[in-house]
């Protein structure tokens, strides 16, 4: 049996047989949280309700809730495993306005009606297109005026040359599931439009990752 956190990445599966800690420990949160924190400080609400969807391991959710004490963070998944990983990071932390994960499935009817703002991190690129489609139709429907949509992966820009490690590991998610890939970062802000979601910056991050952000049109 294995004991404390698995390494695991998401889309990877379940966890290796005999694993007694239900908590997931995915590498990539340690490499860009600091890089998302440092763009959410400029732009998250000072108080309200954040949905996160598809919250993985959980690990994004614990380091956010701790930077934004008076923001309450709702925690989301469409996957079991990421559930009870969820909900055992949020139990050892103990943090007051860290809710109890909820199951969210993008492609059907959300659970939530109403939320401040939304940020999904890695899944557009790990889920088929009708998953950003759901999230971007979602995000209309709960989000007020104004409110933001954040996400955060790689893309493809049809201007910028894309990096070889991303077109290798864009190869090796088609090679998982035809149905995944980098998507391009125009067909995401057009289909975004379609549910009055306006975008409002791109924003270049480490490791060839962008951020997208964009606001609820009045």
């Amino acid at each position: 049996m294995t004991e404390g956190p698995e390494p695991w990445e998401p889309g990877s599966g379940p966890f290796a047989a005999g694993s007694i800690d239900p908590r997931r420990y995915a590498p990539a949160t340690e490499r860009n949280r600091d890089a998302i924190l440092a763009i959410l400080r400029e732009e998250l609400p000072t108080s309200g309700v954040v949905l996160e969807v598809a919250s993985g391991s959980g690990e994004h959710a614990i380091h956010f809730a701790a930077a934004f004490p008076d923001l309450d963070w709702q925690p989301s998944d469409s996957d079991p495993a990421a559930l009870a990983s969820i909900a055992a990071w949020r139990e050892e932390a103990g943090f007051a306005n860290l809710r109890p994960p909820i199951r969210l499935d993008a492609t059907a009817p959300w659970p939530m009606e109403q939320a401040d703002a939304i940020l999904c991190i890695n899944m557009v690129h790990i889920s088929p297109w009708s998953a950003t489609l759901g999230l971007l139709r979602g995000a209309g429907a709960c989000l007020p005026p104004g409110g933001l949509l954040y996400l955060y992966g790689p893309y493809l820009r049809d201007d910028v040359a894309t990096a070889p490690g991303n077109l290798a590991f864009d190869a090796s998610l088609k090679a998982r599931d035809p149905q995944w890939g980098l998507r391009r970062v125009e067909e995401v802000i057009a289909a975004a439009e379609a549910q009055e979601l306006g975008f409002d910056r791109l924003v270049e991050m480490p490791a060839n990752n962008l951020s997208l952000l964009f606001r609820r049109k009045d």
